[in-house]
């Protein structure tokens, strides 16, 4: 018996991979073009860094006219977990990074380089462990779990290198008759690959993001098939990019120590291999050291947790280009309005180190990306998000057109409102401006400098006895004024500041009494809008309510 005898033997239904060859041609793209993945399993949840991966992905292919794909790598069935692939592809579609190719739903795909779950390819991967069976390239390995146990405690005791490689490598060397007898009774193996490498070599290699690395050669004789029959992910990467014509690999840097062993599957399988980009993990800081986003320590780990605040998805995104490129931050600078997408973003200026994790920066970009968009948009972001996770704030903007006003003050201005960096902070940023939320309730109030009640009560008595909600802008404000000049204070902030001591206050003093008495704040917008919004018998009540108080 042969080396080809034996590869009949052990997969008899595999097909001649010219057959694959054919069936996934190279891609026809201008040229240039970047064919990239997004190839995460569905063992938990994504990851921020996950998204990120993608997000990078998605740009170089799009900059270039080529393809971005997600491909599902299921082949550890084990640590799968319910509703994970559902989980990957909405993160994407949560986030408009909907691939143009893979997995759209759990079941459904696109695309012509199908299908793209890994445990669907399962006669793929056979055809090609055949073809590395018949060239002598890989063998059967029948070793317990005991007798890799036992090896390792021996490499340990000697103080060599772990792993199933040279001498160490039991059934590297394999009889075929031998080999053939033992599945003819029915003993279990798996597929090795047989590694030409040697550690005392070394290999060097230029990856896009790292730039020009060296590693010693890879010596493991990695499992390729495992019992069951499927790959492990390290055959199947090859293989899968091989055929979905792959051109630019990018990842997280953990697997930056595998790409000896990825370059020499390439090499063996008689493929060329894509360039590698391998992207450096998002870091925290954490009571002064820098550690990686943590699954478990880290809700902002989880994507999930983005969507669950309401943060924007252009905030997450534009915050992602932000560390993925140092430039972005001054381009956006020159171009505030122009669209994220025409950013020239490009892999080689990525960092070669993690870049810190920032929310206080993340909620200022979620605060500059609400604040440009129009009233209609921000009334329909907040209801959606209200509708899944805030019920209250649901039954609040069920008044659609007042609600549009509410979200229509100062926006559209030259320098628009800036208070609103999430959708979780809609129902505190307005919550004031409903009637049966505001009239209803116990308010503290605090006046800021002015604290005596009963000047207080004489400033709002005074202002309610001058108020006309049909007033324009200047005449209200005039109103202010008067009320203020008339107890005392400064018309002007200016003429306080002149002579601090000839006043109580200021007209800004009067001002704060009378926004505090509408809103229960010191702090809001435009107080004449607030007002026209209101309406004049909301702004009386209001007024009266705090008189009162």
């Amino acid at each position: 018996m042969n080396y080809k005898e034996l590869a009949d033997m052990i997969f008899p239904d595999a097909k001649e991979i010219s057959y694959y060859e054919e069936k996934y041609p190279v891609r026809n793209l201008p040229e240039g073009a970047i064919v990239s993945r997004f190839a995460p399993s569905p063992t938990g949840f994504v990851h921020i860094g996950g998204l990120y991966q993608a997000l990078v992905a998605r740009e170089v292919t799009k900059k270039t006219g080529g393809v971005f794909f997600l491909r599902v790598e299921d082949t550890d069935q084990k640590r799968e977990v319910e509703n994970g692939v559902t989980d990957i592809v909405n993160s994407l579609k949560d986030f408009d990074m909907a691939p143009d190719e893979g997995m759209i739903s759990d079941t459904e795909e696109i695309g012509n380089y199908g299908p793209y779950k890994q445990s669907l390819r399962k006669d793929i991967y056979q055809s090609f462990a055949k073809y590395l069976l018949e060239q002598g390239k890989a063998y059967p390995c029948f070793c317990t779990t005991e007798e890799l146990d036992e090896t390792r405690k021996k490499q340990e005791a000697a103080k060599v290198r772990t792993g199933y490689y040279g001498v160490w490598a039991k059934c590297r060397n394999f009889n075929v008759e031998e080999a053939a007898e033992k599945i003819k009774n029915g003993e279990k193996y798996v597929i090795r690959f047989k590694s030409p490498g040697r550690e005392d070599r070394k290999i060097k290699h230029h990856d896009v993001i790292k730039g020009n690395v060296e590693f010693p050669e890879n010596d493991q004789d990695i499992i390729i098939i495992k019992s069951d029959g499927l790959p492990t992910y390290h055959f199947a990467h090859a293989v899968d990019d091989h055929l979905m014509r792959t051109t630019h690999v990018i990842r997280s840097d953990e697997w930056l120590s595998s790409v000896p062993l990825h370059l020499q599957l390439f090499q063996e399988l008689g493929f060329r291999a894509p360039k590698y980009a391998h992207i450096s993990p998002i870091m925290k800081n954490d009571n002064g050291n820098k550690r990686k986003l943590s699954k478990r320590k880290d809700q902002e780990a989880a994507v999930s947790y983005y969507k669950e605040e309401g943060i924007p998805a252009n905030a997450v995104k534009e915050y992602l280009l932000n560390i993925a490129n140092s430039t972005f931050e001054n381009w956006r600078r020159a171009n505030p309005d122009k669209d994220m997408d025409e950013f020239d973003f490009q892999l080689n200026k990525m960092s070669v180190s993690g870049a810190l994790f920032d929310m206080v920066k993340l909620l200022d970009i979620g605060k500059t990306v609400i604040s440009k968009m129009t009233a209609e948009e921000v009334y329909e972001n907040a209801l959606k998000w209200a509708e899944e996770y805030d019920k209250e704030l649901a039954e609040m903007l069920q008044n659609k057109e007042y609600s549009l006003n509410v979200f229509g003050i100062e926006r559209g201005n030259k320098k628009p409102r800036k208070d609103i960096s999430k959708w979780a902070d809609v129902k505190n940023s307005i919550i004031y401006m409903y009637d049966d939320k505001f009239l209803n309730r116990d308010i503290s109030y605090d006046y800021g400098k002015i604290s005596d009640k009963e000047e207080i009560n004489k400033l709002l008595k005074s202002y309610i006895e001058t108020f006309d909600i049909d007033d324009d802008k200047d005449t209200w404000f005039n109103k202010i004024k008067d009320v203020a000049e008339q107890h005392g204070y400064a018309r002007e902030v200016k003429e306080f500041k002149a002579n601090p001591d000839a006043f109580p206050g200021h007209v800004g003093d009067v001002s704060t009494v009378i926004r505090v008495a509408l809103t229960g704040r010191q702090n809001t917008p435009d107080m004449y809008e607030i007002m026209r919004v209101l309406g004049r018998d909301s702004v009386i009540a209001r007024l009266e309510k705090a008189v009162k108080a």
